[in-house]
């Protein structure tokens, strides 16, 4: 029996030295292979700090104990190999100065070793699977000539051009309107089941959260308050932060929603 992709024990992360002060504190989790397991809570709840210490982002002035297992070793994963990242803002994750093919295909080009005709070919069907209109010409686009929702999808085709067997989605559709973030949960959704990846989606969405994950921890004020299910926690919520998460979400009715996601089908 293999153990968990992502084992986090004991995990305490302080932007500053001063640990007595954590953004972060005490956080034991596990993310399986292939697992789907969303993040959710308000604003400084501790969310992306958690993503960035998984991905080895976090700056090197930031105090961090516990540890953190990538496939049962104490290494840290190689990003843009092991683990791809797509954060909130693809303007600012994006060279605003290069075509957004070459940056797609640098990923290629340095993690899998493909010369820049291989590369550049990877890129482009890439764009093609992440439903970019146009591929052949976006591939020879910049940044600033795309969409707000096409850049997410560039953004996207860059994170997974190296084949990561874990995607970490940091509120990776907050900057969306709400048709534009249906649709890029959904491809999320089919990339992840088609390249067999896991997935942590963050975000202060409950209803979202519902809707991609396998099972969904709520953190609040650095702590992780519960984990479990997406159903159990939507349907049957333990923590009363919880409950008020659920409550404030404008018009969520949980047993259609639940219905509606179809967990266990993809």
């Amino acid at each position: 029996m293999t153990g968990p992709l992502v084992s986090i024990r004991n995990l305490s992360v302080s932007y500053r030295r001063d640990a007595s002060s954590p953004s972060l504190g005490n956080i034991d989790l596990d993310i399986a292979a292939g697992e789907r397991l969303a993040i959710i809570g308000e604003s400084g709840s501790g969310k992306s700090t958690l993503a960035l210490a998984i991905a080895g982002l976090l700056p090197p002035t930031t105090a961090v104990n516990g540890a953190i297992l990538w496939s049962g070793q104490p290494q840290l994963p190689r990003g843009g190999r092991d683990i791809g990242f797509v954060f909130q803002d693809a303007s600012a994750s994006l060279d605003p100065v290069m075509a957004v093919g070459r940056q797609i295909a640098e990923v290629a080009h340095t993690h899998l070793g493909l010369g820049w005709p291989q590369a550049q070919s990877r890129a482009l069907d890439l764009l093609r699977r992440v439903r970019l209109p146009e591929p052949e010409t976006a591939l020879h686009a910049y940044p600033h000539q795309l969409s707000g929702g096409q850049r997410q999808r560039v953004a996207i085709a860059a994170a997974i051009a190296a084949g990561p067997r874990l995607l970490i989605a940091d509120e990776a559709t907050s900057a969306l309107d709400t048709i534009v973030q249906a649709d890029i949960v959904a491809l999320i959704r089919q990339l992840v089941a088609e390249d067999g990846m896991a997935l942590l989606f963050v975000s202060h969405d409950i209803a979202l959260a519902a809707e991609l994950a396998d099972r969904i921890a709520v953190f609040r004020s650095g702590e992780m308050v519960e984990l479990g299910t997406a159903d159990a926690v939507i349907q049957t919520p333990q923590h009363a932060y919880t409950k008020k998460l659920l409550d404030a979400h404008i018009g969520l009715d949980a047993a259609p929603m639940i219905a509606a996601t179809g967990h266990g089908h993809v």
